[in-house]
């Protein structure tokens, strides 16, 4: 059994190929993928700002009402001179 965090975006996008992290309290508890991402039932690629959605990450089942959870993707930037 696993449990689905209820959320709402309030500020940018969620990616489903992207990373996640848990905040609480201002204090990461958890950082890592997402396993699903859903818009009602089905299986979202993104969520934008303002819209609700079900996210489950790995295998973290702790969620907390309040907790933030962070969404950011590593990207590669050429290094220029």
């Amino acid at each position: 059994k696993y449990t689905v965090a209820g959320c709402m975006v309030q500020n940018g996008r969620l990616v489903r190929s992207a990373r996640a992290r848990v905040l609480r309290k201002g204090q990461p508890v958890y950082d890592g993928g997402f396993q699903t991402l859903k818009r009602f039932q089905d299986e979202a690629g993104e969520v934008r700002s303002g819209l609700e959605c079900g996210i489950r990450l790995g295998d973290y089942n702790d969620y907390q009402e309040g907790d933030i959870i962070e969404c950011y993707q590593f990207e590669k930037v050429p290094q220029a001179l």
